[in-house]
This record gives structure tokens, sequence and C-alpha cells, in this order.
């Protein structure tokens, strides 16, 4: 089973940081957030991972290089222009396969373990879903019976954690450019194809400084 990491946002909200070193680089307790992935995928099996880039997507192949040092193997996918969500993984879907992938918004830290992800699944798409976070308290989606459905007023919602695992056919009749993946999910879900888990440990969407700093008091905690 190959892993996606999204990679190819600006971070804008993370200026001054960003303005020289792509969001996935920046450093986290030491450590470029892009690494703690990398690092649970390959605790978790994954051997294949693709990365899209777009922002200085050069500096993120230099410092990743094939792989190897994490125990993994390397594909880039450059955009030159980012192309959104929806658009990313569609370009990179030739390096993808026919198989479902996990896909790992490159912005977030969890503790999730991804070994979890690693089994055969129906559908479309699962969706790993957290506890709604201050800055998102509507959430995004509703889960019941272990299936996924667009959040509906009066009905709990949950965020979308950014990992998930889809599959090639979620993206039948899309064609090469930016577009959304939201769209691709909440069609699947209207035809009940999309599962979806609640995450239980820790996870932060580091989209801020402030939540640069969250995480960075989680690493400090856990030492």
């Amino acid at each position: 089973m190959k892993a996606m990491i999204l990679a190819a946002g600006k971070g804008e909200r993370m200026r001054p940081l960003t303005l020289t070193t792509p969001k996935p680089l920046v450093p986290v307790g030491g450590v470029p957030l892009i690494e703690y992935h990398l690092r649970a995928l390959a605790r978790a099996g994954f051997t294949e991972v693709v990365i899209n880039h777009a922002w200085l997507g050069q500096q993120i192949e230099d410092y990743l290089g094939d792989g190897s040092r994490f125990g993994l193997s390397i594909h880039y996918s450059p955009e030159g222009e980012p192309l959104e969500t929806g658009g990313g993984i569609f370009r990179a879907l030739p390096l993808l396969g026919d198989e479902p992938f996990v896909v790992v918004n490159g912005d977030i830290w969890t503790d999730y373990d991804f070994s979890a992800l690693r089994q055969p699944r129906a559908g479309l798409a699962h969706l790993v879903l957290a506890d709604n976070p201050a800055h998102h308290p509507n959430g995004d989606f509703s889960l019941a019976d272990r299936l996924v459905h667009d959040a509906r007023p009066g009905v709990p919602a949950l965020t979308y954690s950014g990992i998930a695992v889809l599959h090639p056919g979620l993206f039948a009749g899309c064609q090469d450019g930016a577009f959304k993946l939201a769209p691709l999910l909440r069609d699947a879900m209207a035809r009940g194809q999309v599962t979806g888990e609640h995450l239980r440990g820790h996870w932060v969407d580091v989209g801020t400084h402030e939540r640069l700093a969250e995480v960075e008091a989680l690493l400090e905690a856990s030492r």
C-alpha cells in the first residue's frame, strides 16, 4: 500500500517562516514537520511514499532525497502552480497505482498509528475524523454506523483530520487541473461509499504560529 503526503501548500498564515522555507520543512521540536509523517509511515510498514510540492518544492526534494534514510522510497509530483487537494492527488495517480492509497496532509501533526489503515476497505474513501478544534468548532462531517455523512444541523460533527484512504476510482471523470477534494467526497458520501473512524489521539492542524506552539508543548510534555 502506498502513501501520499500533500506538501504543496504555501503556508501564508505561517509567515515569515514560510517566506523562505516550505511549510512541510518548518521545524517542530527541532524536526521538520514532514519528517514526523515519514517516520510514522515507515514504522507502520509503508515503504513507498509520493510527495507533491509547489512553493519552494525543490527544498523538499533536496532535504528528503530518495527517502532511503527513513527506510522509504520517495517519489515526487511537482506542480509548479498549486493544484489544490483534489487536483494534486489526481496529478499523482500515475505514481500511486490502481489500488487504494493513504493520503496525509503535510501540515498536520498527530500521533495516529498509520498501521490501522493497512487493511482492505469497501467503498471509495475512508476518512479519519478528529474532535473539532477551537478554530473549527462546527466540524465537517458526521459519523454514524462507520459511514461518513455531510454535516447536518443538529447532528454532532467531527473535523476531517487530513488523513484518509482513497480509491483511485474516486477520481473517475476528473481532468488535470486545480480542483478540490471535498466535492468528490460528498458525492461518494451520498452513495454510501465513504467509511470513517474517530481519531482518539493527539492531532493538530498546524496552520498558525499559535498551533505550532501547541505542538511544541505536546512534544515537550511527551518527553
